[in-house]
């Protein structure tokens, strides 16, 4: 690194942000009244609870799998991942594909999922694609059972049955 011009290490080496502690092969279940809501995996986590605003960093690959009411469930896979301790909001970013139980898949590079509010929202462009449709936007946010879904500025095709 000595010999390295590389800004990214340069702010890496001064900056004071020192995780608490590191894990790998992370599988956390999350309970609401005894209910699995949802599952999260990643290989690698780091933990930064020490922080003035608390986060965890999953930097190399996060799933999420999340239940609806009904037990169905969906699953979100990100390559890059926050979840804020104080907010209950997880960011994640870089190939974010989500897979419903109803068998359509959004793509899009960032989403907020609001654990407490079990909401999902993003404000870039998305694709999404069903039996049915098969959309561009630019916002999309839902509800994790996928039944209260609003899409942004959007093109694509919708096929109606007469």
């Amino acid at each position: 690194m000595s010999c390295n011009n590389d800004l990214e290490n340069v702010i890496d080496l001064t900056s004071s942000k020192s995780s608490a502690s590191e894990a790998i092969n992370i599988n956390t279940v999350y309970t609401d009244s005894g209910l699995v809501s949802s599952i999260l995996k990643s290989p690698k986590m780091f933990n930064f609870t020490n922080m003035d605003f608390p986060y965890f960093e999953f930097p190399s690959k996060v799933e999420i799998t999340v239940f609806d009411k009904n037990n169905n469930k969906s699953i979100i896979t990100a390559d890059y991942a926050i979840s804020y301790s104080n907010t209950d909001l997880i960011d994640l970013r870089k190939n974010v594909i989500i897979e419903t139980h109803l068998g359509d898949t959004l793509i899009t590079d960032q989403m907020y999922y609001n654990r407490l509010e079990e909401w999902l929202f993003t404000n870039y462009p998305f694709r999404f694609i069903s039996k049915d449709r098969d959309i561009y936007g630019s916002g999309f946010d839902s509800d994790k059972s996928f039944e209260k879904i609003t899409f942004l500025d959007v093109s694509g095709y919708v096929t109606m049955e007469e």
